[in-house]
């Protein structure tokens, strides 16, 4: 006999683990707690499996939790891509995104490219700039969507979709706390993560000097793996052959995170909105 599982009780658990904790899930799926647990208890008598348990700070996944997670996210992502290919199979266009060059050459080509799957009659124009530089071609109305870097204590730009960690590099034989000035591999001003790096070197009274200089991303990881300077970097977008540096070893401050910002322009296209809602969803549980 086959059993067919609910998508609804998937859902409900993917949420649960995203979140953390049942109260927050309720919230975003519009439904009591005592009910997000009672659907969570079917999936579980479903599968004759226990997936989750109750800790202080929320939930925690089983063995089998952990084991049941990939194959749920699956089975999800299977189902809305087939839902949006029928029911948005006439959505069409070109659509201009901008984002900051870290950003587009970690995270987005894996939405870009599950949004292309699901829409495949939208083309998408992509520009990699400088912030600044996302920010007027925003406004010459050279892009209908822009991702950009803002300060989570400041005035945001557009609405959050990302918060960033960041974190020094260097290369492995570099030797940072014996140096009497800190020599900095970053983009040139304005940066959010240049401004990161001096005002916490100087609010600590170390000196720095901008040792190399360039626009380029990969450039400054060039700069950095050969030992021309230190530079910041988001923690999850940290190439495999750059260390993160212990920051007290080094005597070096510890950085404040900073945000992404969605920002959109006015009359949207369909596709341009069918993007924009798809960036939201993917980013904000991750």
């Amino acid at each position: 006999m086959k059993v067919n599982l609910s998508l609804e009780l998937v859902r409900t658990f993917v949420t649960v683990v995203d979140c953390g904790n049942i109260t927050k899930a309720s919230k975003l799926l519009l439904r009591g707690q005592s009910a997000i647990s009672m659907q969570i208890k079917r999936l579980e008598e479903l599968l004759d499996k226990k997936l989750l348990t109750r800790s202080k700070i929320g939930v925690v996944m089983t063995g089998e939790g952990e084991r049941f997670l990939p194959d749920a996210r699956e089975l999800l992502q299977l189902n809305d891509k087939i839902y949006m290919k029928y029911m948005d199979d006439r959505v069409a266009g070109t659509v201009r995104i901008g984002a900051p060059e870290d950003f587009a050459t970690s995270h987005l080509p894996r939405i870009l490219s599950n949004f292309s799957n699901a829409y495949p009659n939208v083309a998408l124009e992509v520009t990699c700039e400088l912030t600044m530089q996302l920010l007027d071609d925003f406004d010459a109305g050279k892009l209908d969507l822009a991702l950009v870097k803002q300060d989570p204590d400041g005035s945001p730009l557009g609405m959050q979709v990302w918060r960033e960690p960041l974190v020094w590099v260097s290369s492995d034989s570099m030797s940072i706390a014996g140096m009497s000035v800190v020599p900095l591999a970053c983009a040139p001003n304005p940066c959010v993560y240049r401004e990161r790096a001096i005002t916490g070197l100087k609010k600590l009274g170390r000196e720095w000097r901008e040792a190399y200089i360039c626009t380029s991303l990969a450039g400054i990881h060039a700069a950095v793996r050969a030992g021309l300077g230190v530079g910041v970097l988001p923690k999850e977008m940290v190439p495999a052959d750059l260390r993160i540096v212990n920051t007290e070893k080094a005597q070096l401050p510890r950085l404040r995170a900073t945000e992404m910002g969605l920002i959109e322009s006015k009359g949207l296209s369909k596709a341009a909105e069918r993007l924009r809602e798809y960036i939201i969803q993917e980013l904000e549980h991750k």
